[in-house]
């Protein structure tokens, strides 16, 4: 028994070490699960969204919920952009300066573009996403739970479908 537990001590040293040493990876390790965004919604659209959408996952299973739920804002921000530039229609998503809109903003134009037709689920679900990534972001008395995220999976995986088919990306 005091064997067990002096191996399971110099383990722990030696993975100590090696992290220490090695610091983090360059680049995101591949999330474990696929519990808030599947990849094969993101998979062949852009290396950028399917690194968002692996990283949304991987902040999900590691706990990280304020992280997951800035990453889900910062996703659904995208796709709604690249939806504008899919059918030439950017300039009515920019400020006077020729930047994007924020999200709350986007959703907005987004819910009242003609172009093209927006689900009722996801007329439903955007504002409530927009919801939970702006408390995270901005509320410096709000942590995001597992209970705030897991019910929105579905939601999630909804708009993301849509928009990226709507950004002609699948």
């Amino acid at each position: 028994m005091k064997w067990q537990h002096d191996a399971l001590a110099r383990v722990k040293s030696i993975q100590s070490d090696v992290r220490t040493i090695l610091g983090p990876p360059e680049e995101a390790l591949p999330s474990v699960t696929e519990a808030i965004v599947p990849r094969t919604l993101v998979r062949g659209t852009r290396g950028y969204i399917e690194r968002v959408a692996n990283q949304i996952n991987g902040t999900f299973e590691n706990g990280w919920y304020d992280a997951c739920a800035v990453m889900i804002r910062r996703l659904l921000e995208t796709l709604i952009i690249e939806v504008y530039e899919h059918y030439s229609l950017a300039h009515k998503v920019k400020n006077q300066s020729g930047d994007f809109l924020f999200l709350g903003d986007l959703i907005d134009q987004c819910l009242q573009e003609t172009a093209w037709n927006l689900s009722r689920d996801c007329r439903t679900y955007l504002p409530k996403l927009k919801d939970i990534g702006n408390k995270s972001a901005h509320s410096r008395r709000f942590n995001a739970t597992k209970a705030d995220i897991a019910p929105l999976a579905s939601h999630i995986r909804f708009v993301v479908q849509e928009l990226v088919y709507l950004a002609g990306l699948k």
